[in-house]
């Protein structure tokens, strides 16, 4: 069939094949043109290893210091008739790349947030692993089933305290207006701690102790993203903002619990970009719109797979990682310093509907987001045709 995107709101509803095949390929070619990274992982587990920085920690991993990868996603299959996700194309992708490169790599498919889940990545890496020394968790969903329990719980994007109205954008609409977001209550804070929190994070390095597959020394991460003042009143100051607060719980949690085998948790904050999960969330279409247009100026500007090798290169494998206060690692600083962020800021007071295009850089984000989906990517033939069908 001729693949088309199908765009919905702040989705894209089908993908392409060979579009997504190549976004893999020109990745997989930035970390191999870096040359030999030195020491690093080995065995390198990646919970959400399907799109965004989970995908580019798994090539980063795999090409950049030759280590085995068992990834974990929720995806869907294409049938004759409809594709795949854009996830399944480019864990098809990596693993064809990684055969041809003489690397192991194997998927599971289906809810890391389950125990079943667990026991099937624990049997594979007894099975074809023995321990891993690396542990990425870059999970992003809108719900959470609490295997112990068995309740689910849904996330809720608002700010807590009181309302905030805020300048956004409109994708669907081409428009520039002004939103006004209820605070949440207690209910839907818990709720979004249970779901974006740290308790599955800490659930999973539990789980791989236990079955006495953590390697010695093992590190482990989880990505979030920090921001600063615009961003604050639906990121810092919200709900999202209590769970990150527990992903901080939630490393100190794995650090002192398994301190026997020297595990070494952080969480890493990472610079603003198009992805899925961004899109969703009022405010950043804007926001990105204008720090693109400001970094790229600069020079500044980084994508997944350029911020994941940075984390790698100067933080998990590095001498002097960029620590905050919290113990973080920190990716975000071309993004959040005063001078980049004061740029950002003297757009954000001048953007109307009338110079949003003007002052933006609409443009990218848009190429940025069609991009995840295997769209407007250079040298894929879109009027040619492909086979919706391809196998893991």
């Amino acid at each position: 069939m001729v693949i088309k995107p199908k765009v919905r709101g702040f989705i894209c509803t089908n993908a392409h094949p060979t579009g997504c095949a190549e976004s893999v390929a020109q990745q997989i070619e930035y970390v191999k043109q870096q040359g030999d990274l030195g020491d690093g992982p080995k065995n390198v587990l990646v919970l959400g290893c399907s799109t965004g920085y989970g995908l580019a920690s798994r090539i980063t991993a795999a090409f950049g210091y030759g280590a085995n990868t068992l990834g974990v996603c929720f995806e869907k299959a294409p049938s004759e008739r409809k594709t795949g996700t854009a996830g399944w194309y480019n864990v098809a992708a990596f693993h064809d790349q990684a055969k041809s490169a003489g690397l192991y790599a194997d998927t599971l498919n289906g809810d890391a947030f389950s125990s079943e889940m667990k026991d099937d990545v624990i049997a594979k890496i007894k099975e074809e692993m023995g321990k891993v020394d690396l542990v990425i968790y870059s999970l992003a969903a809108p719900r959470r089933t609490d295997p112990e329990t068995g309740i689910t719980y849904k996330s809720t994007l608002k700010p807590v305290g009181q309302a905030y109205t805020t300048k956004t954008y409109d994708t669907d609409k081409d428009k520039v207006h002004e939103v006004t977001l209820e605070p949440a209550n207690d209910e839907e804070i818990l709720n979004t701690i249970k779901v974006m929190g740290g308790e599955d994070w800490e659930l999973w390095l539990d789980a791989l102790a236990d079955a006495d597959v953590l390697a010695e020394n093992c590190q482990t991460t989880a990505y979030t993203y920090i921001g600063k003042e615009l961003t604050w009143p639906i990121y810092g100051q919200a709900t999202i903002g209590k769970a990150k607060e527990d992903l901080d719980r939630a490393a100190a949690a794995i650090i002192g619990k398994h301190s026997n085998l020297l595990v070494d948790a952080h969480v890493s904050s990472l610079k603003a970009l198009v992805t899925q999960a961004s899109s969703a969330i009022p405010v950043m279409p804007l926001y990105i719109s204008l720090i693109y247009q400001v970094m790229k100026e600069e020079g500044t500007h980084e994508g997944c797979i350029e911020q994941i090798y940075g984390l790698f290169t100067s933080c998990l494998y590095g001498d002097n990682p960029t620590l905050d206060e919290a113990n973080r690692f920190r990716m975000d600083g071309k993004e959040t310093n005063d001078a980049t962020q004061a740029k950002i800021k003297a757009l954000w007071d001048q953007v109307t509907q009338e110079n949003f295009h003007e002052l933006s850089d609409y443009a990218g984000y848009h190429h940025e987001f069609l991009k995840l989906f295997g769209f407007d990517i250079d040298g894929v033939d879109y009027d040619a045709d492909v086979d919706p069908q391809v196998s893991w």
